[in-house]
């Protein structure tokens, strides 16, 4: 036996024949494989499930925040210029109801007030003088021993007497209050929130030397739409969350007028004691408020983005033993954390598929597994 016209040996004849019989069996085994797996369908994929339940009165928290403030902060300075001369408390202090906080120097008042009480003395003795005066001229008025003319001008001296007794007393009255000016006392209990001048220099009238706030007596004030502001119950108590644990105020009033910036009504909370809020921290009110429309809630990972900002879901479509994916397209109606209140072409009753939508594709066989917890 020859190849291409040369001789090949016993041996080579053998070992090719080997060799054309296993590429044989090669192919028939691929070919075999190849038509068994085109002929055998994939296994349907389990899936988690929820399903479409319409509710026509659902309801959502709202958050709309508020801020934390004092009902009662006051910047306090003296009504009279002068040097101070002691600030006795700091920022943080907390003061009671009438605590003196400030002095200013006095010494130069107290000594126009005794110069004051001198010239008050005076017109005292003087006004006794002319008192007495008057009391024996209308003695001899009555013997006969001075006219009428001449006890009038006694009686007019007494007169000016007591009024010039009674300008001096008022003088020294009126140097008495500059002396209580001259005083800062707490007009309501709470804590130091700014110290603004320091012992030695000279305050002009007016001018704040000390901040306080009511610590004790909080408030939130938040501005919230009309038509939520107006839904509103007097005394009720309303839930409020912040960075630490919730807390319960009550409220207290609505100012009832729309600000032209924000186009919201100021609604006023009272704050009880012990709730852990400071005075400037930014809290949130939790209203709940009907969804007025009818829809139902599916898990945010239940959403397929589509083009436009347009949303669709998957809806398992009976198929045989299984399911088939369809797309169905929504519209998200109020948007939580967790879950959304769509509306479309969803029936009552139907199963949406809730999460893994990037294992699927539409048409695809799945068996599902119930999740309603995804919603709840």
């Amino acid at each position: 036996m020859s190849v291409f016209g040369r001789p090949i040996s016993a041996g080579s004849t053998v070992f090719l024949t080997m060799v054309i019989v296993a590429v044989g069996v090669m192919g028939v085994t691929s070919l075999r494989a190849e038509a068994n797996f085109q002929g055998s369908a994939p296994l349907p994929l389990t899936v988690m499930t929820v399903e479409a339940a319409y509710d026509t009165d659902a309801r959502i928290e709202e958050l709309f925040p508020g801020l934390v403030a004092a009902r009662r902060d006051s910047a306090l300075g003296f009504e009279r210029g002068g040097r101070i001369d002691s600030i006795s408390v700091d920022i943080g202090d907390r003061v009671d109801a009438g605590q003196v906080l400030a002095y200013l120097d006095t010494r130069a008042l107290s000594a126009q007030i005794a110069a004051a009480d001198a010239q008050t003395a005076e017109a005292e003795a003087q006004t006794a003088l002319a008192r007495g005066t008057e009391i024996r001229q209308a003695q001899l008025l009555e013997r006969g021993h001075i006219s009428q003319q001449r006890f009038d001008e006694i009686r007019t001296t007494t007169r000016a007497a007591l009024a010039r007794q009674n300008a001096a007393a008022a003088a020294a009255d009126a140097l008495r209050v500059q002396l209580d000016l001259s005083v800062i006392s707490a007009p309501f209990a709470g804590v130091v929130t700014a110290r603004l001048a320091d012992e030695g220099a000279i305050a002009p009238p007016g001018q704040s030397v000390l901040e306080i706030i009511e610590s004790d007596a909080l408030e939130v004030r938040v501005g919230l739409p009309p038509e939520l502001a107006s839904t509103l119950n007097p005394s009720s108590v309303y839930c409020f969350h912040s960075d630490g644990p919730s807390f319960q105020a009550s409220l207290r009033s609505s100012t009832g007028v729309v600000d032209r910036q924000t186009r919201a009504v100021t609604v006023l909370f009272d704050i009880p004691s012990g709730a852990s809020v400071s005075a400037g921290q930014v809290v949130r009110l939790a209203v709940e408020t009907a969804i007025d429309t009818d829809g139902f809630w599916v898990p945010v990972s239940a959403l397929v983005e589509g083009r436009r900002g347009l949303w669709s879901v998957y809806v398992l479509e009976p198929e045989g033993q299984a399911y088939a994916l369809e797309s169905r397209m929504v519209e998200t109606v109020r948007i939580e954390a967790e879950r959304v209140f769509v509306r479309g072409a969803v029936s009552q009753g139907e199963q949406i598929l809730a999460s893994g939508l990037q294992r699927v594709t539409p048409g695809q066989l799945v068996i599902p597994v119930r999740a309603e917890a995804l919603v709840q």
